[in-house]
This record gives C-alpha cells, sequence and structure tokens, in this order.
C-alpha cells in the first residue's frame, strides 16, 4: 500500500435508491419515480469524500465476488483510493443498501451487510502497516463491532488521530473503546442512542455530548442537519451553524462531513477551519442527488469557503 494519510476502516456497499413522491407507510404500494444503483456504505462513502477533498487516502474492507464488486472496486480505483486492502470473498454477495428518497429529500435506508459482516481482525492485522503508516484512521459501525474496537484500539497503540462515525448507533459503546477516540461524530439520533438522552434540541445535544465527554471521549462534534454542529470539548462547547442551501437529497451528507473534517485535518487546519471545510462540503453535497456522486471535489469546497468570507 503506499503512503496515505488516512485510512478509512469500514463498509463498501451498493446503494438502491428510489426515489418515490414520499416514504411509504406500512404495508403500503407506492409508484416510484425513478431507480439508480449507486457506489455507498459508509465506510467507502468517507474515503471518497476524503480523497476527492484533498487526502491521500486507503482503505480496508471487504467485498463480495459479484458485479457490484467489480463496480464498487473500479469507484475507488477512480478516486485515486488505495484498495489493496480490500478483499473480494469468493462465494459472498457484497452490502447493499435500499434507499427510498421522498420529494421532500427525507430518505429511509435498510442495509444488508453482506460481506462487510467478514471483516475480521486478522484483515487488521494482515494490512497493520497501513494502520501505522497512516496519520488518521476513520472507523464507523457498519462492519462487525469486535473488529472496530480492535482498529481503534492498535490506531490509539500507534499514536494516531482516531475518529469514529458511530453510525448505525443502537446504545452505547463499549467502555473500553472511550479512551481511544479523538473525534466522536454522531448524529442526532446517534446521540441519542449514545447517551441514552434526548437530543431534539441544540441545548439536549449538548447535554449528550458533555454526557458523552463525560464516558471518556476526547471530543464530540454532533452534527444537526440543518442546525449546524456541535463541536464539546470537556473545556468548551461550541456552535457552527449550517450554511443555508436547498436540500434535494441528504444521503451522504454526515459522510461527506466526516471525510472533509478529517482531509482538512489531515492538511493541517485547525479544529474550527476543519470544522467549517467539512460543513461546507456537506452543504453541496446535500443539493445533488445519490451518495458518492454527490460529494463534491476540493475546488468546489474552496470556492464555497472564499465566496462565504
Amino acid at each position: 500500500m503506499h503512503h496515505a494519510n488516512i485510512l478509512v476502516i469500514g463498509s463498501l456497499n451498493m446503494d438502491l435508491v428510489v426515489r418515490a413522491p414520499r416514504l411509504p407507510l406500512p404495508g403500503e404500494t407506492l409508484s416510484g419515480e425513478q431507480f439508480a444503483t449507486v457506489p455507498g456504505g459508509k465506510g467507502a462513502n468517507q474515503a471518497v469524500a476524503a480523497a476527492r477533498l484533498g487526502a491521500q487516502v486507503a482503505m480496508l474492507g471487504c467485498l463480495g465476488d459479484d458485479a457490484y464488486s467489480t463496480q464498487l472496486r473500479a469507484g475507488l480505483d477512480a478516486e485515486g483510493i488505495d484498495h489493496s486492502g480490500v478483499a473480494s470473498l469468493p462465494g459472498r454477495a457484497s452490502g447493499v443498501a435500499l434507499i427510498v428518497v421522498g420529494a421532500d429529500s427525507q430518505n429511509a435506508i435498510v442495509v444488508v451487510a453482506g460481506s462487510n459482516a467478514e471483516l475480521d481482525a486478522a484483515h487488521l492485522a494482515r494490512f497493520d502497516a497501513a494502520l501505522q503508516a497512516a496519520d488518521i484512521v476513520i472507523c464507523q459501525l457498519e462492519v462487525p463491532l469486535a473488529t472496530v474496537g480492535i482498529a481503534l484500539q492498535r490506531a490509539h497503540a500507534l499514536g494516531k488521530t482516531v475518529i469514529l462515525n458511530p453510525a448505525p448507533a443502537t446504545g452505547p459503546l463499549p467502555p473500553e473503546w472511550l479512551a481511544c477516540i479523538d473525534y466522536l461524530i454522531p448524529n442526532e439520533s446517534e446521540a441519542a442512542a449514545l447517551s441514552g438522552l434526548p437530543v431534539s434540541s441544540q441545548a439536549e445535544a449538548g447535554l449528550a455530548a458533555q454526557h458523552l465527554l463525560g464516558t471518556g471521549v476526547r471530543r464530540v462534534l454532533v452534527t444537526l442537519g440543518a442546525a449546524g454542529v456541535l463541536h464539546a470539548t470537556p473545556a468548551d462547547l461550541q456552535h457552527f451553524p449550517a450554511q443555508a442551501v436547498q436540500a434535494v437529497d441528504t444521503t451522504a451528507a454526515g459522510d461527506t462531513f466526516v471525510g472533509g473534517f478529517a482531509a482538512a485535518l489531515a492538511q493541517g487546519l485547525n479544529e474550527a477551519e476543519a470544522i467549517r471545510f467539512g460543513q461546507a462540503a456537506a452543504a453541496l453535497s446535500v443539493t445533488r442527488a445519490g451518495a458518492q456522486p454527490s460529494i463534491p471535489h476540493l475546488a468546489e469546497v474552496q470556492a464555497r469557503l472564499a465566496a462565504s468570507r
């Protein structure tokens, strides 16, 4: 693997996307308007975002041996992402996500892990040199939790900057993970699941973030969609308002923020600058349809930031 300053350990999915007038009710059959297959998976989305936004990126993960696998690998290749650490598993299906997007840009998603469920400790050990070479390591929760835990602890032991996007979150994180995380980046529902507290306002997000800091995480960034980002450290709580845009599709907005934030940190920007950079990237992404197709390139984000000064 070449030297990458960001290593993403996580999921690769093919997104099967239907656009419909609205989300269907239980038991209801709706007529959809459009269908597309789009490369996705939180891990791959974050890797693509970081690569498009200026970072050297490598990825560890698992694909199946199907047509989706070929397409997903070609997508990484096109972005200049080192995918030598992405295995193709014989006899397995690649991960898929079934996504319905309503006219109001809200979405409902069902994810089938497929080959993502096979990412194990042995695979991490085989590519330990990639962990050693990286400056920043990013994980999510769409691969086995045991593997995520090992990755977080190994990256922390190596002195790397460790980012965890705890998605999807169903409850509190394992206690042994907490001190390994430099940046925990949940959205509102994930912050609520992790903290056990309601998160329906900026004030409640602040309380949940303070609770999470109390568990041993170093910094918490709660992404609040159109309400911006809340950055919490043990000493400070700062709100970064979102940039106003006309949202078309919010798929991968969070992943674009994570990848953009990490890319900015890797380029030496400070936390506040990196948050604003990630926000500008995410703002552009929601104005476009799809997961990876919506992720902007570095020049677009730089132009948006320059225009907003």
